[in-house]
C-alpha cells in the first residue's frame, strides 16, 4: 500500500510552494513527522514532515520545482501506521519585514602614510658664570644635583617615571628644570611604546569565509525581501530622526530587581522590554505612526503590535507582541524571549507571522551606535535602537547646577514614510518616548 504526501497550506494566501531541498531520497526509511522535504513560499521558508511511514517509493517533484497547493510531493510505500494529513505545517519560519540597506562605499586607492621624521634635537647650552674680575670663570656642572632640584620639578619627575640621576641639568650649575623633565619624557615615550608593542602577540586573522569566490542562487525568500526593500524605498519617501536618550536609571532599575525578574520569568531583563513598552505607548498618542495608507485613505490600527527582528542564518525576521500597550515589562520579556527561540528553531505559527502595526530593530545588538532602518509597507515606521554606551554626559544637579558626569547613552533611530509622517510627528513622538525612558518610572509594570 502506497500513500501520497501532498503540498500543504502554508498561510493564508498561501497558493504555491517552491522545492528547495529533499531531506530523503528513494529507498531512505522515514518515520511520521520526520522531516521530509523543505519547501519555500514568498511568505514562508519551512520543512515538511512526513505524514507517513514507510520507505520512498517515488520524488515526483524536484529541487528548484514550483508546484500549487494540494500537489503530489512523494509516493511513501511499504510502511506501517500513518498519521492524518496536516492542512497545516506546524513548523514554519517568520516573513522578513524589516531589512538594513547598506551602500557600498566607493572605493579609494590606499595611500601610503609618509615616514615619521623626528625634529631635530637641539643640545642644551650650559650658560657661563660670571663672577667679579679677580675670580675665574667656572663652566657650569653638567652633572644633575639633587640639591637643585625643586620640589616642583621633582613632582614631575615621579609622575613622569624620570629618573632625575639620569637628566642632565640646563639650568644654572646644572640644574635640572621643568624643560629638562619634560624633554626627558618626551625622549622616553618612543622607547617604551616599542617595548609594550614588542610584548603583544601577533595579529591573527579570522578565518575566511567559505564563500569566497563563490557562486550561489538566491533563496525565494531573499528574492522575496530583495523585491519588497526596492518596492518599499521606490514607492515611499523615507527619511530618518535620531534622538540620544539617557537610560542611566533604567540601567540601576534593573540592578535592583534583576533577581526577583529571573525568578519570576526564567530570563534577564534587559533595556529591549523597555523600549518596546515605551514605544507603544507612544504610539498610542501618536497614531500616525500607527497607520496604514490605503490609496488616497489612512487606516489608523485600533491596537499596537509590534514587530520586533530577529538575527537568524536566513536574514531579520520579524515576529509579532500584539497590544503591546496593554503588557506589563514581564509578559513582553517572556514574549521576546519565547518569540525569539521559536523563530530561529523554525517553530513559528502562520499566525505569529503578520499582523504588526509597527517595528523595532536592535541595532545596537551587534554594537552599532545606530543606522537608518528601512521602512517596509504597508507600515510607516520602524524604531532602530543602538548599543547602550557609557559616557561622559552634562548632567544638571538637585541645585540646578551643571556637572560632567558617566551616564549610559542610546541613540533611537525612527525612520519613516513623509508622505504620512512629518518631521515634527516624528519628533514628537520620539520625544515622548526619551522622556519616558529618560524618566524610569517603571515600578508599576515592572509586572512582578
Amino acid at each position: 500500500m502506497s500513500d501520497s504526501v501532498v503540498l500543504p497550506a502554508l498561510g493564508e494566501s498561501v497558493t504555491e510552494g517552491t522545492v528547495t531541498r529533499w531531506l530523503k531520497k528513494i529507498g531512505d526509511t522515514v518515520a511520521v513527522d520526520e522531516p521530509l522535504v523543505e519547501v519555500s513560499t514568498d511568505k514562508v521558508d519551512t520543512e515538511i514532515p512526513s505524514p507517513f511511514a514507510g520507505v520512498i517509493e517515488q520524488i515526483l517533484v524536484q529541487e528548484d520545482e514550483t508546484v500549487q497547493v494540494g500537489a503530489v510531493l512523494a509516493i511513501i510505500g511499504g510502511g506501517g501506521s500513518s498519521a492524518p494529513v496536516a492542512t497545516e505545517t506546524p513548523v514554519v519560519t517568520a516573513q522578513p519585514v524589516a531589512v538594513q540597506v547598506e551602500a557600498a562605499a566607493p572605493y579609494v586607492a590606499p595611500v601610503a602614510a609618509a615616514p615619521a621624521v623626528a625634529a631635530p634635537v637641539t643640545p642644551a647650552v650650559t650658560a657661563p658664570v660670571y663672577a667679579p674680575a679677580p675670580a675665574p670663570t667656572q663652566p657650569a656642572s653638567t652633572t644633575s644635583d639633587a640639591n637643585y632640584v625643586t620640589p616642583l620639578v621633582r613632582k614631575l619627575a615621579n609622575e613622569s617615571g624620570i629618573d632625575l640621576s639620569a637628566v642632565s641639568g640646563s639650568g644654572v650649575g646644572g640644574r635640572i628644570r621643568k624643560e629638562d623633565v619634560l624633554a626627558a619624557t618626551t625622549a622616553s615615550v618612543p622607547a617604551q611604546t616599542y617595548v609594550a608593542a614588542a610584548n603583544v602577540s601577533a595579529h591573527s586573522p579570522a578565518a575566511a569565509s567559505s564563500l569566497r569566490g563563490t557562486t550561489e542562487p538566491m533563496t525565494r525568500l531573499r528574492k522575496v525581501l530583495a523585491e519588497r526593500a526596492v518596492a518599499s524605498m521606490v514607492s515611499t519617501a523615507q527619511l530618518t530622526t535620531v534622538v540620544e536618550v539617557d537610560v542611566t536609571a533604567i540601567a540601576s532599575l534593573r540592578q535592583q530587581v534583576q533577581s526577583a525578574f529571573v525568578a519570576k520569568t526564567g530570563g534577564k531583563l534587559n533595556f529591549m522590554p523597555f523600549f518596546v513598552l515605551a514605544a507603544a505607548e507612544a504610539l498610542r498618542v501618536h497614531p500616525k505612526l500607527n497607520a496604514t495608507i490605503d490609496g488616497e485613505n489612512i487606516v489608523y490600527h485600533p491596537t499596537e503590535n509590534i514587530s520586533f527582528a530577529v538575527d537568524t542564518e536566513k536574514g531579520l525576521l520579524t515576529p509579532v507582541i500584539r497590544d503591546a500597550s496593554t503588557l506589563n515589562l514581564a509578559q513582553i520579556a517572556i514574549q521576546i524571549a519565547d518569540l525569539a527561540a521559536r523563530t530561529r528553531n523554525n517553530q513559528l505559527k502562520p499566525d505569529e507571522l503578520g499582523g504588526g502595526t509597527f517595528t523595532l530593530t536592535n541595532t545596537g545588538s551587534r554594537g552599532a551606535l545606530f543606522d537608518t532602518p528601512v521602512v517596509f509597507l504597508p507600515q510607516v515606521a520602524i524604531l532602530g535602537t543602538g548599543i547602550v554606551t557609557k559616557r561622559p554626559a552634562v548632567v544638571k544637579t538637585a541645585d540646578g547646577s551643571e556637572s560632567i558626569a558617566i551616564r549610559s547613552m542610546v541613540y533611537l533611530a525612527l525612520s519613516y514614510d513623509h508622505r504620512l509622517v512629518d518631521g515634527a510627528d516624528a519628533s514628537r513622538f520620539l520625544v515622548d518616548v526619551k522622556q519616558r525612558l529618560e524618566e524610569a518610572n517603571f515600578n508599576s509594570n515592572l509586572g512582578l
